[in-house]
């Protein structure tokens, strides 16, 4: 749309789409202005036209700006109905525009990684597992938040969470939830056998062997032996028991074929050879393990945190009958857990990244952290919740938790994880299945790995 001003020399201005309701308004003016002086009606009106788009400009200033954040489908309602309203009735010029993903999380990472890779990602927020920040961050796709916020700030949170949101000593994502590994007893059948929670796996197989000859049990010691990551996070926290190592992320050292590697493979075989785990484990995931424990059919379950409101539950046939503790281990070695868990980052890509660090401000504080975990019953990030009166009186096992959190450890942080992770879950399954020797298994492991590395360092350094 053209209107001409009243000069002596032909002269227009363009308007855009966004004044077209102002182009009546104007005409009307401009038959008022010839019947004015020459210049004062020009003054008069490049004032008036001038403030009109500055007025326009305001408004459109003032439209709330939108993120776009990717999630699970089960994790979405409740972020809508409790963390997302809460944040914009407090950040009105803010919205949070939650899109509903799959319920895999590798899915969501592969959407994710296909947003970012096309090179003009749609998300603002990024929701992140503990798994994916050295990936994403490797390659370029995350806003550096070191300096957003202090060390003091940090030490809020869990050690281990923030660790899992920095890679090579800069961080790019702040923990929102925890999660970790950890090992589910039958509380009254110990006690009623003399027994106090086991410490070694010595005495994990020597305690289920008991209650199984007694007839208390099916199953001694139930786990996740299906080829998936799963299968990952269970083995680490044995292998790291037994006082080994995958991969050392600051030398990029390989320890899967030495002695501790393989005393850890020992010890799995032989729950299922001797009659402690079902011969099945090998195709078990979460799901097929905690239904298995909650049944009442076996003694003890390494699983994670969202079990314990499901065996909980007033119709489990094991209410009120469980403990938690960190996963047992060798003599002379610690206890160790694997680290799950989610939290935010920003897109390199958003155009609003001031708005989606209020966001995140918002989500990670203790007081949206509170409502969350009371309402969700997830695990917190922040320290000082797992002993919070108000959620331990709801969540009795949260100190335990801590225990457990506190123990964690990460799975490497290396920008290859997820093939690294590939060819673990290979060649430990042919291991734990018998369809290699593990001597073999763990030396073609580690080779594999090896050169895997080997091949990102020279593409670094090119």
């Amino acid at each position: 749309m053209t209107i001409f001003l009243p000069f002596k020399k032909l002269t227009y201005f363009t308007i855009q789409p966004s004044t077209m309701g102002y182009i009546q308004p104007l005409n009307r003016l401009k038959k008022f202005f010839h019947n004015l002086g020459f210049w004062r009606s020009s003054l008069i009106f490049a004032a008036l036209f001038l403030s009109i788009i500055l007025l326009t400009k305001i408004a459109i200033a003032q439209q709330p700006v939108t993120l776009n954040l990717l999630m699970t489908a089960p994790d979405a309602d409740p972020w809508r109905q409790g963390l997302v309203k809460d944040f914009e009735s407090k950040h009105p010029g803010i919205r949070i525009n939650i899109i509903e993903g799959p319920n895999a999380t590798n899915l969501i990472e592969d959407l994710y990684t296909s947003a970012f890779i096309l090179g003009d990602s749609p998300y603002d927020l990024v929701n992140m597992d503990v798994i994916w920040t050295s990936k994403f961050a490797a390659a370029g796709w995350l806003l550096d938040l070191t300096d957003r916020i202090t060390p003091k700030e940090l030490t809020a949170f869990s050690a281990k969470d923030v660790e899992g949101g920095t890679y090579q000593g800069k961080l790019y994502r702040i923990p929102l939830r925890s999660d970790a590994g950890m090992l589910y007893y039958r509380e009254d059948l110990l006690q009623q056998a003399g027994l106090k929670p086991p410490e070694t796996f010595e005495q994990l197989m020597n305690y289920s062997k008991v209650l199984q000859r007694n007839d208390k049990a099916r199953w001694g010691y139930i786990w996740q032996g299906r080829q998936y990551e799963g299968l990952v996070a269970m083995f680490l926290e044995v292998l790291e028991g037994f006082g080994g190592y995958w991969v050392n992320p600051q030398t990029l050292e390989v320890g899967l074929d030495r002695p501790e590697t393989l005393r850890a493979i020992a010890f799995l075989q032989n729950t299922v050879k001797q009659g402690v785990s079902p011969p099945g484990v090998t195709t078990y995931q979460e799901e097929e393990t905690r239904r298995i424990f909650q049944s009442g059919q076996a003694v003890f379950l390494r699983s994670w945190p969202y079990v314990w409101p499901l065996a909980n539950q007033p119709n489990s046939k094991i209410n009120g009958k469980i403990g938690i503790k960190p996963m047992v281990h060798a003599p002379g070695q610690s206890s160790a857990a694997t680290l799950g868990g989610w939290g935010l980052g920003i897109a390199k890509t958003t155009r609003h990244p001031e708005e989606a660090w209020k966001a995140i401000q918002y989500f990670s504080s203790r007081e949206a952290q509170k409502q969350f975990i009371l309402k969700a019953g997830y695990v917190p990030s922040r320290r000082e919740l797992f002993t919070d009166p108000q959620i331990v009186a709801k969540y009795p096992h949260f100190p335990q938790l801590l225990e457990v959190v506190d123990s964690a450890v990460l799975r490497p942080p290396i920008a290859q994880y997820a093939q690294a992770s590939d060819i673990l879950q290979r060649y430990l399954s042919g291991a734990l299945t018998g369809r290699m020797a593990p001597e073999n298994a763990m030396k073609s492991a580690a080779d594999e790995t090896r050169r895997l590395l080997r091949a990102g360092q020279a593409r670094k350094s090119a």
